[in-house]
């Protein structure tokens, strides 16, 4: 993608030019290398620097997306270095962005600013794009005159998560496709060419095995019935997926199917082990106080175990003269290497720097878990997929070789 950019160097000087470049955040982080200050960054030929082209087109659909949220927190703490300040900062992003969803949030932010609120006040009226611990950052960052440190920690990471929902999406994406066309294959099959076979075998007079029988019946039903049966299948499906996506309820049951499911169970708690380092430590270098950074980080974890542990540790283990690493001792949903390292930190003062090294290695477990997952899951897939396919042969060669055979 191509960006149109005017920046200013250190000296005062204007220039502007053009940059090949994977998103508006690559082009901060080259003016950064580049010792420049940024005035405009421009999309060429885009109707807006983020967002995909249906946010851009549907106004149902404007969201304040990951993508969005790195590109302003890269750009607020380079606009800081400088020693630019959030006025000027965010009259250039309203100036530049079209897209509307941004532009009405900014806007927000500087009218409330100019009414004497605090910074993150804005970001707490819209918990569904910027969490607690985001909000919590912020606030923290804005109260101790750290909000450059503040909004380069964030950026990276959202780039952090945003690289792990592509691994995950990539990683996944096979297997649902090789699933999803594999069931349309078999459906196409049972449905035109099996009850064809069915009639043939059926009419003809031959006595045929009870297990062809029951494959040929149901060959003939869902290709009797396929104009209802395909709908019902497709709204099954979207239904399905509503529910556990869209539903409190739902999102709930399939919390509790994925915590009770071999190897997915290991991997999302690995995740959790990782929010809940990297988050703990970037709350704790940003200056809040312990209790606070952790019933914070407890809500950005999403694992109700994990969630409830450190719940139990702030409230009922350090609120009551507890040190923190005995408070952690005490909770055995913690590896005993993370409960000793905290405690060891603890004491040396150096809780932040362990921290950040247990949420690198459970990051590397993660990624390492989901690649094993995905290689068990193909080859199940595929077997399972041949044992359908053998199925439907049998019933259909064992009837032909006992023709034969009375020949």
């Amino acid at each position: 993608m191509r960006f149109q950019y005017i920046a200013s160097t250190l000296e005062g000087k204007v220039m502007e030019g053009n940059l090949e470049a994977e998103s508006p955040a690559a082009v901060l982080d080259w003016m950064a290398e580049k010792g420049l200050k940024p005035v405009s960054i421009n999309a060429v030929g885009k109707s807006g620097l983020h967002g995909r082209w249906w946010q851009n087109i549907l106004p149902g659909k404007q969201v304040i997306s990951i993508e969005d949220k790195v590109f302003l927190t890269k750009y607020l703490a380079l606009m800081l270095r400088v020693g630019a300040d959030l006025f000027r900062a965010i009259d250039i992003l309203i100036a530049d962005l079209e897209k509307p969803a941004m532009k009405n949030f900014l806007v927000e932010i500087k009218d409330n600013l100019s009414k004497g609120q605090p910074f993150y006040i804005t970001f707490t009226r819209y918990p569904k794009y910027f969490s607690k611990v985001f909000v919590g950052l912020i606030k923290a960052g804005e109260a101790s005159g750290s909000l450059q440190e503040v909004f380069s920690m964030l950026s990276v990471s959202l780039e952090k998560e945003n690289e792990l929902r592509g691994k995950i999406r990539s990683a996944l994406t096979y297997p649902l496709v090789l699933v999803g066309m594999s069931f349309v294959v078999m459906y196409l099959m049972l449905t035109l060419i099996l009850p064809k076979i069915a009639k043939t075998f059926m009419s003809g007079g031959t006595e045929i095995p009870t297990f062809s029988k029951i494959v040929f019946g149901v060959g003939l039903f869902l290709g009797k019935y396929t104009l209802f049966i395909a709908p019902a299948i497709v709204l099954g499906v979207l239904g399905t997926w509503f529910f556990f996506a869209k539903t409190m309820a739902g999102q709930r049951a399939l919390e509790r199917i994925l915590h009770r499911t071999p190897v997915i169970k290991v991997i999302l708690f690995k995740l959790a082990l990782q929010r809940f380092t990297s988050t703990l430590a970037s709350l704790l270098r940003s200056g809040t106080p312990i209790l606070e950074a952790i019933e914070t980080t407890a809500d950005a974890v999403g694992s109700n175990e994990v969630r409830a542990a450190l719940l139990r540790i702030s409230r009922e283990g350090i609120s009551k003269g507890l040190t923190v690493g005995e408070a952690f001792r005490k909770e055995p949903v913690f590896p005993r290497v993370v409960v000793n390292l905290i405690a060891i930190s603890e004491k040396s003062g150096h809780m932040e720097e362990v921290l950040d090294t247990l949420a690198n290695f459970y990051s590397s477990e993660s990624d390492s878990s989901l690649k094993t997952l995905v290689s068990l899951l193909e080859p199940m897939l595929l077997v399972f997929i041949g044992i359908i396919v053998a199925v439907i042969a049998l019933a259909i060669i064992v009837p032909v070789l006992q023709l034969t055979a009375k020949i």
